[in-house]
């Protein structure tokens, strides 16, 4: 750095240096969010399963059999499993993506993404399909 009469200092480091540390920030921040969302899920999912496990526990202290057929503890155990996954597409991703970056070739994920958007609708459907379910048999 070198001073630049007005009491600041500048960097010597070249338009293309900052656009490449931009790039692989913005990367890593795209990173943050695939675990930020990974997480999200997994505990949504462990909320899912540990809240029928609650409620069939509540009705044997009740004296009442459940009715529920433990469909909720799998959906909590996908949502779970798919978190995880999630965050190591979220990885693979980063990963990829960083190494695209260094070899000045960067191309946009397409199939990644369009996944992880179909698998999270066909989830949503099914638990809508599933309160539903719950809902006409109580």
């Amino acid at each position: 750095m070198t001073p630049s009469g007005n009491g600041e200092h500048t960097s010597a480091a070249s338009g293309g240096d900052i656009e490449r540390a931009r790039d692989h920030l913005a990367n890593e921040r795209t990173f943050l969010a695939w675990v930020r969302t990974g997480v999200a899920i997994v505990v949504f999912g462990f909320a899912i399963g540990r809240f029928a496990i609650a409620i069939r526990q509540f009705m044997e202290l009740q004296g009442r059999q459940s009715s529920t057929t433990g469909v909720t503890v799998w959906f909590g155990t996908i949502a779970i499993v798919g978190g995880v996954l999630l965050t190591l597409a979220g990885l693979l991703r980063y990963r990829r993506t960083r190494a695209q970056l260094e070899a000045g070739n960067f191309t946009p994920g397409g199939f990644v993404v369009d996944l992880v958007g179909i698998l999270t609708a066909l989830f949503g459907l099914a638990l809508a399909g599933y309160l539903v379910y719950i809902g006409l048999r109580l």
